[in-house]
């Protein structure tokens, strides 16, 4: 952390409520690169100066621990097999990290073996699956070897996290839970998703958004909260009590988790400001509801396992 990030740290935390020891804070969505690494990363690109450069665990517990997050899952951010390996390899030592979602592709031959060789190690959580890479979550439902592929992994008990929500995508998410019903979802980044404004399209979207709060196995991060809006993105918490309000409504308190989406967050705000956001709306719904919010529902989503004795309990 620079002096310039610690100083913004210490004045948010002035302005935070005391953070009660009884709500650890276990971080949902974090990513890990390192540009220095042979044959580069495929994501983020050089040209983008927030994020090129070396985001380890040293650096993620400087900026997110003394805001109370006492766990973090990472979340894969390239297509290469290979570097669910490396993320493994980073983190095995790192009790902060209590997991990882990995990048597999279902519908690829010999993806049951691959998963019985990820299963092998208890930090792999799930998969990451949707908008991203250049892959179609609608079109894949077509294919017999990616639904089998996710059978088997939920029949392992593994998660599937969404990238990057559309409409469309919501509408997968709901053939897709109705082709494997016992599989858990994690649907992230909710917040940055406007609902349509055309009438028909506001129905259609209303319609897949009730049928996901019906299925109690599909659960919303509230992650990539923050928005620009008109070249500047605002951090007083009121601009967002609307959407949080809403997934609020729909969800409830039982199935919305935390994720802080770091540091692709910093295209927005550093991790001060984007959590005092979620902070401020979650503690007013009283401490067991920002219990769930912070870790309960997080652990029920993806069943990580305790590393330290400052994570709760098993």
């Amino acid at each position: 952390m620079n002096r310039r990030q610690f100083l913004g740290a210490a004045a948010t935390m002035q302005t935070l409520p005391a953070q009660p020891q009884s709500i650890p804070i276990i971080d949902t969505h974090v990513h890990l690169f390192d540009p220095r690494r042979p044959g580069g990363i495929p994501w983020p690109a050089k040209d983008d100066t927030a994020l090129y450069k070396p985001a380890l665990p040293d650096r993620y517990r400087a900026v997110a621990t003394p805001f109370g997050i006492r766990g973090a899952i990472e979340v894969e951010a390239s297509p290469r097999r290979e570097d669910n390996d490396w993320v493994l390899e980073t983190i095995q030592d790192e009790p902060l990290f209590v997991g990882t979602i990995g990048n597999l592709e279902p519908a690829e031959p010999g993806f049951a073996h691959t998963l019985q060789t990820y299963l092998r190690n208890p930090l792999f959580l799930g998969i990451r699956y949707g908008n991203l890479w250049s892959r179609d979550l609608g079109a894949s439902l077509a294919k017999p070897d990616f639904v089998a592929g996710v059978k088997s992994l939920a029949a392992a008990g593994l998660i599937l996290d969404t990238a990057n929500p559309t409409p469309a995508l919501l509408a997968d998410v709901v053939r897709l839970t109705d082709a494997v019903p016992n599989l858990r979802v994690m649907l992230d980044h909710l917040p940055q998703l406007a609902s349509p404004t055309k009438p028909a399209e506001r129905r259609a979207y209303d319609a897949t958004v009730r049928q996901l709060t019906q299925r109690p196995q599909v659960f919303v991060k509230v992650s990539s909260v923050l928005r620009r809006v008109d070249s500047k993105v605002p951090t007083d918490p009121a601009f967002y009590k609307p959407r949080l309000d809403e997934l609020w409504a729909q969800f409830g308190e039982d199935r919305l988790v935390y994720g802080s989406d770091w540091p692709n967050s910093d295209h927005w705000a550093e991790y001060p400001q984007v959590f005092r956001i979620v902070d401020d709306y979650f503690r007013k719904k009283g401490p067991e509801a920002a219990a769930k919010y912070f870790w309960k529902n997080s652990k029920t989503a993806y069943r990580w396992k305790k590393r330290s004795n400052d994570q709760p309990g098993d």
